[in-house]
């Protein structure tokens, strides 16, 4: 394949490679950049382990110096969720994590304040009850991680464990990289690196070196107009200061995700630092389904709902989750606006990042992963219309 040339006229150089079979993809990524505004992103397509598109554009920040390139990374936000159970699943694959134990099985200290009878299930699938923090996070306590499994550890859940489902923003890097990291030994960052990230050739981090910071493209966050719509979520942030909606995205300890720190630290529930290259990558072995990193039984247990919902607690709307990974979901005759929805195929599992930022999933069906990233927020809280066009574009090539 050779550098990819777009029909469509934008002002914005498209480089890297598309097949031509996904002319559409490679148009539709450079409709972006004009229709949206787009700053920086990359996208990628592999089919049957086949690369269709490898294409990035634009600029790495909102001053537009540095042009965004191959080796540009991007902080996935929610994406990570998709490596986080990846890992996890790795080791109820080889029978040493089994979702149906309670969690005190491998984590004592998590059995008090009414989560005695929490499974590592209701963990995986956003049921159990502790999807925000009430308790005050000292500055800087993201960055500590015995800190954040002590808060956790005495943190009464806002329902009791498995009655509702209510989506686990930020506290889920915790409570399942805890489980990891008592059963192998291993910090998360560590685990992922040495079984998928190194194994598979993956620029993917959970804790980023040092060496690689100065790659990382900035956010630029969203911002809201006098036309936007409310939704149930952002009602409840602005009226409600103890809401789990307030307490997700404000009680944090001074989070930044711009910050050099919060790149190195391992925030298993948002902090992973990417491309789209890699996002891909990563569920190519499970779109592929050869057996190489999961069971076909795993794959076929990750692309079944396990908990879904008609109202989710903390993003107020549908949703449907199976082991640590979002399915189909289609909200549109339900939310009004833009980013209630992720429409991929009915066997397909993956995850969406915070505003848009970022999108990644694996469908068995058409052998098709697929990974993208941006570095200007919009106000979604599942997927963006930019990238679901370009979901829905590859299943339009393949088809």
């Amino acid at each position: 394949m050779k550098k990819v040339e777009t029909l469509y006229n934008t002002s914005i150089p498209i480089e890297g490679i598309c097949h031509e079979d996904f002319q559409e993809v490679a148009e539709i990524f450079a409709q972006n950049f004009d229709i949206y505004e787009e700053i920086g992103a990359s996208i990628c397509v592999v089919v049957d382990g086949e690369v269709a598109v490898d294409l990035w554009a634009g600029y790495t920040d909102n001053q537009k110096q540095d042009k965004w390139n191959e080796n540009t990374l991007a902080v996935a936000f929610s994406s990570t969720k998709a490596a986080l159970a990846l890992c996890a699943h790795l080791l109820i694959d080889r029978d040493e994590l089994n979702a149906k134990e309670k969690v005190t099985k491998y984590w004592p200290e998590y059995g008090k304040s009414g989560k005695e009878n929490t499974t590592v299930e209701m963990i995986l699938n956003h049921s159990a009850g502790l999807p925000a923090l009430k308790t005050r996070v000292r500055d800087g306590g993201f960055f500590d991680w015995d800190y954040m499994i002590e808060l956790l550890e005495n943190e009464e859940p806002f329902w009791t464990p498995g009655e509702h489902i209510g989506y686990h923003m930020m506290t889920t890097g915790w409570l399942i990289g805890e489980l990891i990291r008592r059963i192998t030994g291993k910090s998360l960052g560590q685990y992922f690196n040495d079984e998928v990230s190194e194994p598979y050739n993956l620029d993917y981090w959970i804790g980023l070196p040092e060496s690689e910071v100065d790659r990382v493209a900035k956010v630029t966050p969203f911002k809201p107009s006098s036309n936007d719509k409310p939704s149930g979520f952002a009602t409840a942030f602005r009226s409600d200061p103890d809401s789990m909606q307030k307490l997700s995205l404000t009680n944090t300890g001074g989070y930044d995700y711009n910050a050099k720190k919060t790149y190195r630290a391992e925030i298993g529930g948002v902090g992973g630092i990417t491309n789209a290259r890699s996002l891909a990558g990563m569920l190519t072995p499970l779109a592929k389904n050869n057996e190489k990193l999961l069971s076909k039984s795993a794959v076929k247990r990750l692309s079944k709902s396990n908990k879904k919902s008609e109202i989710d607690k903390m993003l107020l709307l549908p949703t449907s989750f199976s082991e640590g990974f979002m399915l189909n979901m289609d909200n549109r005759d339900k939310f009004e606006g833009e980013g209630g929805s992720f429409m991929i195929g009915k066997n397909a599992f993956g995850h969406v990042g915070y505003g848009g930022s970022s999108a990644t999933f694996a469908d068995p069906d058409y052998k098709i992963s697929f990974g993208y990233v941006v570095n200007k927020l919009g106000g979604e809280f599942l997927i963006s219309d930019r990238a679901q066009k370009l979901i829905n574009a590859s299943y339009n090539s393949i088809k």
